[in-house]
Order: C-alpha cells, then sequence, then structure tokens
C-alpha cells in the first residue's frame, strides 16, 4: 500500500533535491550577473557606442507621428548587447566545465566490462556441477557398500 505524504512533507522533499538547490543558488548568481552585464553596457559600452553616433545609445528613439509616443530602440539595442554578453560568458563557464569533465573522464581508468555470460556458459556450469555431483554420489555409494560389506564380514 502506498504510503501517503502530508503536502508539507512532500515539498520539502522536492526543495530538497539537488538539482532544485542547485538552480536556486544558479538563479540568484545569475540575477547578480545580470545587474554586472547590465551596468557594464549601460555605463560603459553604451557611452562607447555613443561616440560614434554623438549621443548615448539609451537615448535613441523614433517619434510616432504626432501622437507623443515614441520607439525607444536604443533602449532594445542595449538589452540585446545585455542578452548577448549574458549567452557568451554562459557559452564560456559551460564549455570551460565540459572540457573539465571530459580530462577528467580521461584520467579515469576504464573500467573492462566482464563478458556477459552466454547461454552455452550456464549449462557448461550446470553440466560440470552435476558431474562433480554424480560423482560425490558414486564415492557416497562406494563408502556405504564398503561399509555395509565390512558389516556383514564381522557377522
Amino acid at each position: 500500500m502506498a504510503e501517503k505524504k502530508g503536502f508539507i512533507a512532500e515539498f520539502k522533499e522536492f526543495i530538497m533535491r539537488g538539482n532544485v538547490l542547485d538552480m536556486a543558488i544558479g538563479i540568484i548568481i545569475g540575477g547578480a550577473f545580470t545587474a554586472i552585464v547590465t551596468s557594464l553596457v549601460d555605463d560603459i559600452i553604451n557611452p562607447i557606442i555613443g561616440l560614434l553616433g554623438s549621443s548615448d545609445l539609451a537615448e535613441l528613439v523614433a517619434p510616432l507621428g504626432d501622437t507623443g509616443v515614441l520607439l525607444k530602440y536604443g533602449s532594445f539595442i542595449s538589452a540585446i548587447i545585455n542578452f548577448l554578453l549574458v549567452a557568451l560568458v554562459l557559452f564560456l563557464i559551460i564549455r570551460a566545465i565540459n572540457k573539465a569533465q571530459a580530462l577528467a573522464k580521461k584520467d579515469e581508468p576504464e573500467e573492462e566490462e566482464a563478458p556477459a555470460e552466454t547461454e552455452l556458459d550456464v549449462l557448461g556450469e550446470i553440466r560440470s556441477l552435476l558431474q562433480e555431483q554424480q560423482k560425490l554420489d558414486l564415492e557416497k555409494a562406494e563408502r556405504i557398500a564398503k561399509a555395509k560389506a565390512a558389516k556383514a564380514a564381522d557377522k
């Protein structure tokens, strides 16, 4: 019969799984890293690009008619740069991890797998065991016969 778990116990088991904790840590670090990349783009890259175009990238806008609505394509370009930088750093980190795992796997001695037993091997083992058993039975029968013969001779 399946054991019923309470909601709290089930939630605790879910939270305590290693991959959930790793994911939570990754999200927190990712948020902090995103703030660093955003600052890099807003405070360093955008002003440098602004030197080329004589304005800050975030200030690039296009008015949409006489409505006063502005299309802020400069902010969109900044967001694209943020994304590309975060993706590049994550790619480099994952690439380094994969290389480290490949090196670790390469350094480990490969375990040779024992060849799988075939039916023929098993049948051969059974035959050998039966032959041994038959031999033991014959020896036992001979001892019993000798004991009976000795007992009969004594009478």
